[in-house]
């Protein structure tokens, strides 16, 4: 799977969510979009599911940030 990255650390509300939501929106079915963010974007998870991509989230204690896997199902 081809992984394409997004940092949206240091951006205010709502960019983030709207530049995540740009990105899958242009994410072809074999790519992964790994997002980095300076917070838990609580308010992407229900659109997520809602939309059936996949996600995993990870937090870097030493980088102090979220790391966010999404992904379609190849189903």
């Amino acid at each position: 799977m081809k992984k394409r990255s997004l940092d949206v650390r240091g951006l205010e509300p709502p960019e983030p969510l709207e530049r995540i939501l740009s990105e899958l929106d242009a994410l072809q079915s074999d790519e992964q979009l790994d997002v980095t963010h300076w917070r838990e974007p609580l308010l992407l998870y229900p659109i997520l599911v809602e939309r059936a991509w996949q996600y995993k989230t990870e937090y870097d204690e030493k980088a102090r940030t979220y790391l966010i896997s999404i992904w379609k199902d190849s189903q």
